[in-house]
């Protein structure tokens, strides 16, 4: 039935991962996967509207990918799966807090969950810049010149904007920066032939 399995899934990554989104995307991007719920493509291409849309990832993907799956109430159970298990962490956690800071086993925990996470989050990273690049796996040596050349155009802005004008942008002014330039280089490029 594939209700359980979307809240069983969607509950195993609630429940596994640390870090908030961005530890979260190699789990999700793998069960998806794995179970033929998305391709690669359309995975990170869902992964791209997430990170533009209010909401945070995981919710948002689930959602869709329930949704997908199993119409309305597929969105739901998925959802719920999803974020459950950081709704009773946290319950557990607010009842037992005080004796919690100083339990060592607790700190020893977290001391050996934090690297973890930080390798998680580089990971996503750097495979998003590669995907963004035009990169489908390492091995790939195919590169999108519209999506390289997108990107040094942001960074280039970015910097700029940041170092010689000392103002800060906000991540909604990149992400419209960004669809603009995209927009925009991906016409000239049509327009070259390129």
């Amino acid at each position: 039935m594939i209700y359980l399995q979307l809240f069983l899934e969607f509950f195993k990554i609630g429940l596994f991962c640390f870090g908030g989104a961005f530890g979260m995307i190699p789990l999700i991007e793998e069960t998806v996967i794995t179970h033929g719920w998305l391709t690669e493509a359309e995975f990170f291409n869902l992964l791209g509207v997430c990170e533009s849309t209010p909401g945070p990832i995981a919710v948002n993907t689930a959602t869709y990918v329930g949704s997908v799956m199993g119409g309305p109430l597929g969105s739901i159970v998925a959802t719920l799966g999803v974020v459950l298990p950081s709704f009773l962490i946290i319950l557990l956690i607010a009842s037992v807090m005080k004796n919690l800071t100083d339990n060592k086993y607790f700190k020893g925990f977290m001391r050996g969950v934090k690297p973890v996470v930080v390798a998680l989050i580089l990971s996503t990273g750097s495979m998003l810049l590669l995907k963004a690049m035009g990169f489908a796996r390492l091995h790939d040596v195919r590169v999108d010149a519209v999506s390289v050349v997108i990107l040094v155009l942001l960074l280039a802005i970015y910097f700029g904007i940041t170092r010689f004008w000392k103002k800060k942008l906000s991540a909604v002014k990149v992400v419209l920066l960004s669809a603009a330039l995209g927009i925009l280089v991906s016409m000239v490029f049509e327009a070259v032939g390129a």
